[in-house]
């Protein structure tokens, strides 16, 4: 098991596996520790002979390649900051990352470049093809402060559009330790890493494995027949997954044997419903099952043991190492058994806030309560969580109105930009409904006859990913509003049964 050392490294140091042991595995063949070693520093060579100043920012733009796994690693190495994109975005939403972030430097493929249009790369901003990341030189581990930043994620808020996670060296770090610990990773272990890289949970499943010294299998899916067959092809025996795609797995068939070699099931992004815990115990009956909660702003805030997830399948459990987890009330109290409140995260495992965001960073970024055993900065989740008797924490809903879209993070602010943007209705307000697939499916109510649905949904299928389109459209003469003249959203909520 990985002890619980609290002093964190430079994150490129992360790989510390045995020499000869395989570290990651795809189609092309294996890597052992060594040689993703070797090809760490010379990505990271490559990218410090670009001539970008130190903390420039690089974006990578690409599918679960070999490079897009490094680059966490060897960014860093080079004295940069690493900024993954999702690459099931869009060319409008790569082009906000790039700007809002001061991208230097997008790694992408050719036909991933050839979307882009003029004007959606910064000024300052260069492409280089994943071809071209090879070189000779190599660049030894480096020797960065563990408070520098490491990497920008990006995700949504409950307004306007994705905002960058600042995260150091030292949250990266520490926030593998913590998983690989908890989940008793170790270097018999092999990971089928399915969830975007850019997905802070995503990320992780390749920082944790390594440092347990354990094996990355990345795979890029399109269907969840994929999931299966990677399993017996690859031998890999822990899966980390979302709500909706535990549904999607479950509903494809699986041989009894590929069944029996997963031992460990971890799931974020939305709760588990006894239902699916039920489900996944018939399937998996041989894997442990542990229900965890996070944010990126703090990485991750809470787990379940696995022995208590047939006793409490809503739970999502206690603070995880490192973080201190409290429920506070509206006054900064903190809340008994029973009571609902607010989840607050503190500890090191704490961001640096949002990138060039000050006003954002002040809301959700605020001191912790004064009577908080770590102190110092805090994470106001917004979301509201209840502890019973024994400590054991249950997520009740968002405080806000952001939406979780098949384990993403949506802000309806972002969909509602992207339906007015092309003039075919003059008012829009998107909502979340139940859906089984999804945990939350997104319907737009928009102030028109509906005349323009069918543009309306062929530019959006154009602009958005598809977790970002809405299922149908609810129209409306006028849409009703507060007192003050704003958009009634609790209304028009209600009135789906939202």
């Amino acid at each position: 098991m990985v002890p619980l050392d609290p002093v964190p490294q430079p994150i490129d140091h992360l790989l510390r596996g045995r020499a000869e042991d395989v570290a990651l595995v795809d189609r092309d063949g294996a890597l052992t520790f060594a040689e993703l070693e070797i090809m760490t520093g010379q990505v990271a060579a490559w990218l410090a002979a670009r001539g970008l100043a130190p903390g420039g920012r690089v974006a990578s733009w690409l599918p679960k390649t070999r490079l897009a796994c490094v680059l966490p690693l060897a960014a860093p190495r080079a004295g940069l900051v690493h900024v993954p994109i999702n690459p099931v975005l869009k060319r409008a939403q790569v082009a906000h990352i790039l700007d809002n972030g001061g991208a230097t430097l997008l790694i992408t493929q050719e036909s991933r470049a050839a979307t882009l249009q003029a004007g959606d790369l910064p000024n300052a901003c260069r492409v280089a093809l994943e071809s071209e990341a090879e070189g000779t030189d190599t660049l030894p581990p480096s020797g960065a402060s563990p408070d520098a930043l490491a990497a920008l994620l990006y995700t949504s808020g409950s307004t306007g559009r994705p905002k960058g996670v600042m995260l150091s060296h030292a949250n990266l770090w520490l926030g593998a330790v913590c998983v690989a610990h908890y989940l008793r990773l170790g270097p018999m272990d092999r990971v089928l890493a399915v969830l975007p890289l850019a997905f802070d949970y995503g990320q992780n499943q390749l920082l944790s494995a390594w440092l347990a010294g354990a094996s990355v299998v990345p795979l890029d899916y399109a269907l969840p027949g994929d999931v299966v067959r990677a399993v017996a092809r690859f031998g890999a025996n822990t899966l980390a997954g979302v709500p909706p795609l535990w549904a999607q797995v479950l509903d494809t068939p699986w041989p009894e044997e590929t069944a029996a070699c997963l031992v460990r099931l971890t799931n974020s992004g939305g709760a588990l419903t006894p239902g699916l815990v039920h489900r996944l115990r018939q399937r998996f009956g041989g894997a442990a099952i542990h229900a965890m909660y996070g944010l990126t702003e703090a990485f991750r805030s809470t787990s379940l043991p696995p022995e208590l997830i047939d006793t409490h399948p809503e739970s999502i459990g206690r603070a995880v190492p490192f973080a201190e987890v409290m429920v506070v009330d509206a006054e900064g109290r903190r809340c008994a058994a029973g009571q609902e409140g607010e989840l607050v995260h503190a500890g090191p495992l704490v961001s640096g806030g949002y990138w060039r965001d000050p006003g954002r960073t002040a809301e959700r970024f605020r001191p912790a309560p004064a009577w908080s055993a770590s102190g110092g900065m805090s994470v106001w989740s917004g979301d509201r969580v209840i502890a019973d008797e024994d400590g054991l924490l249950r997520f009740v809903g968002r405080g806000d109105e952001m939406l979780k879209v098949s384990g993403y993070r949506v802000s309806p602010g972002e969909v509602e930009e992207a339906v007015l943007a092309g003039g075919e209705v003059r008012e829009a307000v998107a909502v979340g409904v139940p859906d089984e697939a999804t945990g939350q499916a997104i319907v737009v109510i928009a102030a028109g006859n509906g005349t323009a649905e069918a543009d309306l949904r062929a530019r959006l299928r154009r602009d958005l990913p598809t977790y970002l389109q809405p299922v149908r459209y609810e129209w409306r003469e006028t849409l009703p509003r507060t007192a003050n003249g704003k958009l009634d959203r609790a209304a028009l909520r209600t009135g789906l049964g939202a």
